[in-house]
């Protein structure tokens, strides 16, 4: 076990085969060149292959695990990767060659049919952790935007029928360990240990195999949805409106009043065609963090916990009972949230549609420049949930330049939406 005097790389107590030689192929992070990079392999069938902790995936790898033994799916299947190239190509970016940039997905994970099919064709099982598509949404919403006259019918963003073109990404999580421990401002030994302690020693590997930098986490990725083409993302110049938006199952899908997750996104979308349509770009980056990552059963016990407290749901209590239950505010974090960006080449979002502090400060520390943030609208808000909205304005939420004093600033770290 690793220790703070022993260093996780020296360790080595399992009999796996190392890197190089008949081994796995070596996965040198930070290479600009793909080749040199080397390809990441979460094979179930060839240890010798692996050259990363956990599998291809991502929070999928247990429902495959289940297919396998209950017989529906062959032990050792390998997809066929023919066609399955993006529909829009993405980079490369500088970005993708910097090991400080992107440290929580694979860069090159969408061209690996390509790049690799060497590597494909003589056997290892190199797969894809990104996918490029194009689609159509249609939302209410933004049926409701044209009705009002707020959005037209362009017949490129918008469709006479109502539905949006976008381009859209999803993306597996791909952590190199030593980039992701750097961003928590924690040593690689402690990060491994916690990762190993708190799933119940499910991956083993991440403390017996100092040697694997890579690991595969079963957790939600991200979806991509971009408004425009996905190229002007890159371009400084031309007008980026923008939003990242955590998972919120009950508002997002099912019309919950008690947040403001869905009339956000929505308002984001239809800011997102809108500027689309003036010769912009919008992007729209959609976060598996349900609950602010502390889960859907942690967040309807607080739901209760709030509802139930005497004097009845309040502002001021908003953030006290999340803590008393989960024992922390928000798990979200931003420090990973801005690799998406930096692989989409982003370098300014001249809008930014979100009023979270958390988020603004992580792209912004990011190296992103942002221009103007927009809030949600009044007349979007649910009455069931200004008790949420007053509660973050309170803790120093983005409210129009407003600036918050400094006993509520200081109850706004580990906070966001």
């Amino acid at each position: 076990m690793p220790t703070e005097t022993t260093p996780a790389k020296h360790i080595r107590l399992t009999s796996h085969p190392s890197e190089g030689g008949e081994g796995a192929i070596p996965i040198r992070w930070g290479r600009a060149d793909p080749r040199e990079r080397g390809p990441v392999i979460g094979s179930t069938t060839n240890r010798s292959q692996r050259n990363v902790i956990g599998t291809h995936s991502g929070s999928y790898g247990v429902y495959r695990a289940l297919a396998v033994a209950a017989g529906a799916l062959m032990r050792g299947h390998k997809p066929d990767l023919t066609n399955t190239l993006p529909t829009d190509p993405i980079g490369p970016y500088d970005a993708w060659g910097d090991p400080d940039k992107i440290v929580s997905m694979d860069p090159f994970g969408a061209v690996v049919a390509d790049v690799f099919r060497d590597e494909i064709a003589k056997g290892y099982d190199v797969r894809p952790t990104i996918a490029v598509t194009k689609a159509h949404i249609d939302m209410p919403e933004v049926h409701r935007a044209v009705a009002a006259g707020r959005l037209a019918a362009d017949g490129r963003i918008l469709l006479v029928n109502g539905s949006a073109v976008v381009t859209k990404a999803a993306i597996e999580p791909v952590w190199w360990l030593p980039g992701v421990a750097k961003r928590f401002r924690c040593s690689e030994a402690d990060l491994r240990r916690a990762l190993f302690e708190e799933t119940g020693g499910m991956y083993p590997e991440l403390v017996t195999r100092g040697d694997l930098d890579v690991f595969l986490p079963p957790i939600g990725g991200q979806t991509v949805y971009v408004f425009g083409d996905p190229r002007d993302l890159a371009d400084p110049q031309v007008t980026l409106t923008a939003r990242v938006h955590d998972e919120c199952n009950g508002s997002d899908v099912f019309g919950s009043d008690i947040c403001t997750c869905r009339p956000y996104l929505t308002h984001a979308i239809e800011e997102c065609i809108r500027g689309a349509q003036q010769g912009g770009v919008g992007l729209v980056v959609y976060c598996r963090k349900e609950g602010r990552a502390l889960g859907e059963v942690t967040k309807f016990l607080v739901y209760n916990a709030r509802k139930r407290q005497e004097g009845g749901d309040s502002a001021s209590n908003y953030f006290l009972r999340t803590e008393c239950v989960a024992g922390v505010q928000d798990m979200r974090f931003q420090e990973l949230m801005p690799d998406v960006l930096h692989w989409l080449g982003v370098r300014r979002i001249h809008r930014l549609v979100s009023m979270s502090n958390m988020k603004y400060d992580a792209i912004v520390g990011a190296g992103i420049e942002v221009g103007e943030r927009i809030r949600i609208p009044d007349d979007l808000v649910p009455a069931d949930a200004r008790v949420e909205m007053d509660a973050k304005k309170a803790a120093g939420y983005f409210t129009d330049g407003e600036v918050p004093d400094a006993a509520s600033l200081a109850l706004t770290k580990g906070r966001g939406l």
